[in-house]
């Protein structure tokens, strides 16, 4: 009989809308260059709505059986993540004696190097060769000089997904991260190629407290998709779904 390594359920949760995802709509709609955030990208904290996101979210996990909700709980070092997670075991009742928590550095937000808090405009303007380099490669590829590309990060995130299944096999587990890391997990649990994973994200945004999930199939040993950008639990409490791309760069110079 094969003993599976899988995760017995695996999800994956953006944080909620950041002050950062707040601070790039304004540049935007302003016409700036850049995004007018003093906070480093690792420190940018929740907005208003983002914790009652982070809430609603935790309210719903606690509302599962206690034999459905997580036992393990991976988040990125970044503080909105970080606020994302406290929210939502404070709401859920999960208690730290009895979940599992770690702070994983792998799970952090894509680097964006020389382009960081640039918006669509100020990347045309400030590094024009730029934008036509990344429009030629493509998002999955193109790497600006002192950050990351796509690669890059599924690199990083196929080193945590081993520790997943090394470290948790058949465990409930949570990870609370980042719109790129959500896209990228789907890309490695999932089996994509380039293609899809780009089609994926250009069909929509990863919604702020969404919940993207899959489920053990025992028989056949391999994790099969249950929901993808779940906002339910957020409408069910009255709260706004938000899409932004993060503040640190622009979704698509």
């Amino acid at each position: 009989m094969t003993t599976t390594c899988w995760p017995r359920t695996l999800w994956i949760v953006r944080h909620g809308q950041s002050a950062g995802n707040v601070a790039r709509d304004l540049a935007e709609s302003a016409g700036a260059h850049v995004i007018d955030i003093a906070e480093r990208d690792i420190d940018v904290p929740l907005s208003a709505l983002g914790e009652r996101q982070a809430h609603a979210l935790g309210q719903w996990f606690g509302r599962l059986p206690a034999h459905e909700r997580p036992e393990v709980i991976l988040t990125s070092p970044y503080v909105r993540a970080r606020q994302t997670t406290k929210l939502l075991m404070d709401a859920a009742g999960l208690d730290p004696a009895h979940v599992r928590l770690r702070v994983d550095e792998r799970l952090r937000e894509k680097e964006f190097g020389i382009l960081d808090r640039l918006t669509v405009a100020g990347i045309r303007a400030l590094h024009p060769e730029l934008a036509a380099q990344r429009r030629h490669v493509g998002k999955f590829y193109f790497r600006p000089p002192g950050g990351e590309s796509w690669c890059d990060v599924i690199l990083r995130l196929r080193s945590a997904l081993e520790m997943v299944t090394r470290e948790h096999p058949r465990q409930r587990v949570l990870v609370v991260a980042h719109q790129v890391i959500v896209n990228c997990l789907r890309y490695l649990v999932d089996g994509l190629d380039e293609a899809q994973i780009l089609a994926l994200d250009q069909r929509a945004d990863v919604p702020n407290c969404g919940v993207t999930s899959w489920r053990l199939d025992g028989d056949a040993d391999v994790l099969r998709g249950d929901l993808v950008h779940f906002v339910a639990p957020l409408q069910q409490a009255g709260e706004t779904v938000t899409t932004d791309p993060d503040a640190h760069v622009a979704a698509n110079p």
